[in-house]
């Protein structure tokens, strides 16, 4: 059974004590993430940098205390790398496959961090009704940025963000859907760079914020029903 390498030096720097945590989800991905197919068997060798502290360093845009939705989560990316690099921050993976689901808890439950898991899919209006409001929706890999936004912007309360995880093509894809996420009813999109120094090359996050609704008025914030969840 392959067992992934040390993390880097720099990986102390964004866990801080809570780096043993992060050792026992880099090795979770590296094994039975990879025997029931969450992450492909070449990506043992980078899970710390392309996986790990990639996602992790997204944490320097999210406010203290925020509200997290993590949409379409996978094996967890980037939602429960922010929780273990950030545990004041409280967050909820949404995540459609039961597979996942099922890997997410055995996971969560192991590393013992208060992470909610729903399955389900951000466009459904269940999902919606329970987690509107949200101060970041967070995404990896998920779509494109035009549907992306048609989903994940409504979760958001007016002024709260969507931080997109993406790739080196990033920017052509904020200039091919800008018009598309303004009419979901987000501001203009803007590509920015996290974790400079920490992980080569920095990441690479599309910033959304939430403006309006779909049909252009002020996206009025839901009423906070979160303190009736433990």
């Amino acid at each position: 059974m392959f067992h992934v390498k040390h993390p880097p030096a720099v990986a102390a720097d964004v866990f801080g004590d809570r780096l043993p945590l992060a050792g026992r989800y880099a090795e979770h991905l590296a094994t039975s993430g990879v025997e029931r197919g969450l992450i492909g068997p070449r990506e043992t060798a980078r899970v710390w940098d392309r996986h790990v502290l990639n996602c992790a360093v997204a944490a320097e845009l999210i406010p203290h205390g925020a509200r997290v939705v993590d949409v379409g989560s996978g094996a967890g990316l980037p939602g429960i790398p922010l929780a273990l690099a950030r545990p004041d921050l409280q967050i909820v993976l949404i995540e459609p496959l039961q597979r996942r689901v099922d890997w997410l808890g055995e996971v969560i439950d192991d590393l013992q961090i208060p992470v909610l898991v729903e399955r389900g899919r951000a466009e459904e209006s269940a999902v919606r009704r329970r987690w509107e409001g949200a101060d970041v929706v967070t995404a990896r890999a998920v779509a494109p940025l035009a549907r992306l936004a048609g989903w994940a912007l409504p979760l958001l309360r007016t002024g709260g963000t969507l931080l997109a995880v993406k790739g080196a093509s990033a920017a052509d894809e904020v200039a091919r859907d800008a018009g598309a996420v303004r009419k979901s009813g987000g501001g203009e999109p803007r590509v920015v760079h996290c974790g400079a120094g920490i992980v080569d090359p920095p990441s690479t996050v599309v910033l959304v914020e939430r403006v309006a609704d779909r049909r252009g008025g002020s996206a009025e914030r839901p009423r906070r029903r979160r303190e009736q969840r433990s």
